[in-house]
């Protein structure tokens, strides 16, 4: 998702490459090796709503609607049994062969499996496949899925109606709506966000939890979803704030505290993240895709000083500034980690470089939800979410054969009531546009644009309650 600017045929040849790994009932390989295509197949309940969502990503900056009707066979394998995580096997072509459009389909209907309080079933994992056994008994539930399910559900609903599927469009707003309330009624527990459910519904994630009493992705995707109840979502990242961002140590932890060693029996078992060290990688660490997503909800917040605050501590570079940094941090200072531990006696070092994921994320984070370019067909809007101290920068953006040189120049608004507010003027080669986005024409030719953006924090006026 991350090359859409660069190089969006990359994106498209790699959406039709992953939907030729699906299977005919809707999921698909956790991994496989090409060229053969063996790999695993597994209850995992989120890899196969990356599809839509990507696709979703593609289309909406692109404008490209017609790979949505590339033909894109399936594959074929036997089922996992209920008593397996997974197993690895090479699977065949089925046979069957549909469009992209139906392969996203048949993917977000794969997960319409929710459990006794209305949210997705976590099968053996979610986005942290370390937690295997939280459903193993196929009861499970997880509250980060159901916010992910919802913003792949939303951003689908308007590519259905594009394509006048108006009930299957409608199908996935009903489910929004459902799991909204669903999510606020079971997933609250206070002051942020719980994790999940186990089989025999004890909560992960909650106040009363012995090991991992919070979880940060629960609390960012409720903000970049867009579905977390506004005070709700401030509340909880305020939480993550407060205990997952270790600022004399430069990192932000997964969740906290960790889980105990897989001998402790004292507690339901989550799987196998219980065998990481407590404080390495998934079980406690920081795992750099989610400290990522803190950034970026901050940012959504409007809050530009936590943002840059916490994009400062992921940044690789500031890990290798001293001999003193390098010697704790001990990995490569210029390419992303997968994680950064959190135990002593090797608080601050880094784990498996070279992440591609965390590189991408944090493209994303810089590119988007600080600088605040959005691409959409042959529009750029802006929204930067810029340190008050900055006066501006300049962008050279290229858009296929031409060079737009972009400048933004922040100035700083007088406060007014009601919240958070931006002004943005736009002028492109000297002529004033309308709105705050500029139309981009791809005539081989250099233009110069110039974005001023008024910004403020502003009160917001009290009113009775009702």
């Amino acid at each position: 998702m991350s090359l859409i600017y660069a190089e969006p045929h990359l994106v498209r040849a790699h959406l039709l490459l992953c939907a030729g790994r699906q299977f005919s009932e809707g999921d698909v390989q956790h991994w496989w090796h090409p060229p053969t295509g063996r790999g695993v197949r597994t209850h995992c309940s989120d890899d196969f709503l990356w599809l839509p969502l990507a696709t979703c990503r593609y289309v909406g900056s692109t404008g490209d609607t017609g790979i949505l009707d590339e033909p894109v066979p399936f594959i074929k394998g036997r089922l996992v049994n209920p008593d397996e995580d997974s197993y690895y096997d090479l699977p065949v072509r089925s046979g069957e062969t549909a469009s992209l459009y139906d392969h996203c389909v048949r993917a977000i209907r794969r997960g319409f499996s929710f459990g006794k309080h209305g949210l997705p079933l976590i099968g053996s994992g979610d986005w942290n496949d370390g937690m295997n056994r939280v459903g193993q008994e196929g009861k499970g539930e997880s509250v980060w899925l159901a916010f992910f399910m919802c913003d792949v559900l939303t951003r689908f609903a308007g590519i259905a109606r594009m394509r006048s599927d108006l009930d299957f469009s409608k199908q996935c707003e009903n489910e929004v709506n459902r799991l909204r309330r669903s999510i606020e009624q079971h997933g609250w527990d206070g002051q942020w966000y719980l994790r999940a459910f186990f089989d025999n519904g004890t909560p992960i994630g909650s106040a009363k939890s012995a090991e991992c009493r919070i979880d940060s992705i629960a609390q960012s995707w409720a903000v970049l979803s867009g579905m977390g109840d506004a005070d709700h979502s401030r509340m909880a990242m305020e939480s993550v704030d407060k205990y997952l961002v270790r600022r004399d140590d430069a990192l932000i932890q997964l969740l906290d505290p960790p889980f105990n060693s897989p001998n402790d029996k004292s507690n339901p078992n989550p799987g196998y993240i219980k065998g990481y060290v407590p404080g390495v990688r998934e079980n406690g660490g920081q795992y750099t895709h989610g400290a990522i997503w803190a950034a970026m909800a901050f940012a959504a917040l409007g809050d530009s000083r936590r943002a840059w605050e916490l994009l400062t501590m992921i940044n690789p570079i500031h890990h290798g500034n001293t001999p003193e940094a390098i010697e704790k941090y001990k990995v490569e200072p210029y390419v992303m980690a997968a994680d950064v531990y959190a135990v002593k006696p090797h608080t601050g070092r880094g784990g498996w470089t070279w992440y591609t994921g965390s590189a991408a994320w944090m493209y994303r984070l810089i590119v988007e939800s600080l600088l605040g370019l959005k691409l959409e067909t042959d529009r750029l809007s802006f929204a930067p979410c810029l340190p008050a101290h900055w006066e501006g920068f300049t962008v050279h953006y290229r858009f296929r054969e031409t060079i737009y040189h972009i400048r933004v120049i922040q100035k700083q608004g007088a406060e007014k009531e009601g919240g958070k507010y931006f002004t943005t003027t736009i002028a492109v080669d000297g002529v004033a546009q309308p709105g705050k986005a500029i139309v981009l024409v791809d005539d081989g030719q250099e233009h110069g644009v110039e974005i001023v953006v008024e910004s403020g924090i502003l009160e917001r006026r009290k009113t009775k309650s009702r």
